[in-house]
């Protein structure tokens, strides 16, 4: 046998185990330690990547067109001209006797002038005295003044007739807020060229009555045909 270093000689062989690696060998499965470090890097970065994507902005959707919020516009209100009669060529029934029965009963209504083509506010008053089936038995008139702007109105409330114009009286009387002049429904007065009209003037400072709308009767229906 060759000669071998004494230090070699007297060592003793391990034993051979077997499933059991010799010394100095390395497992199939690699280093335990490294494993787990590795297995932690991994969690670690779910983790953060999980976090990342759970705090990123969220962009809402847009409203889909038929989801948009709606805006209730209310319906105007109708107009009260619309409502009452307007008095035409054609057309120029404005009240029926019948409901014009009861003395001092007024009804509203526009008629056409004939000069300026506008349709005008204009009241029926029917007159304690004369027949419901006779035109002598109303009067009508146009609410805008002779001469300015001012709407007059006609005064059935005794009292408010005394506190604001300052004139007594014991019936319904036509006044003019603007002028605080009082035209009496029962007194005629004279224009010039010898034209008479309804609505003398019982107190103020206007210089004629209220322009006249001259009226018909056919049957029941009373006709309003065209103003002074």
């Amino acid at each position: 046998m060759p000669d071998q270093p004494s230090s070699e000689r007297f060592k003793s062989e391990m034993p051979a185990i077997p499933g059991v690696a010799g010394p100095g060998a390395r497992g199939p499965g690699g280093n335990p330690a490294a494993k787990l470090v590795i297995g932690l890097l991994a969690v670690l970065l779910v983790v953060f990547l999980g976090a990342r994507w759970a705090l990123r902005p969220k962009h809402a959707d847009p409203p889909k067109a038929d989801q948009q919020p709606q805006i209730e516009v209310p319906s105007p209100a109708p107009d009260p001209s619309t409502l009452l009669p307007h008095a035409t060529e054609s057309n120029p029934g404005i009240a029926d006797t019948t409901e014009m029965a009861k003395p001092w009963s007024s009804k509203e209504f526009y008629i056409r002038n004939g000069l300026t083509g506008e349709n005008i506010p204009a009241l029926l008053v029917r007159l304690p005295a004369g027949s419901p089936t006779q035109a002598n038995g109303y009067w009508a008139f146009a609410q805008k003044s002779p001469f300015g702007n001012c709407q007059l109105e006609y005064i059935t409330d005794l009292a408010k007739l005394k506190s604001e114009y300052g004139f007594s009286a014991k019936h319904p009387m036509v006044g003019n807020p603007c002028s605080r002049t009082v035209f009496d429904p029962l007194r005629m007065a004279t224009l010039p060229g010898n034209f008479l009209v309804r609505g003398a003037i019982a107190q103020g400072s206007d210089l004629r009555p209220p322009l006249a709308v001259e009226l018909k009767i056919r049957g029941k229906d009373i006709l309003a045909i065209r103003t002074e």
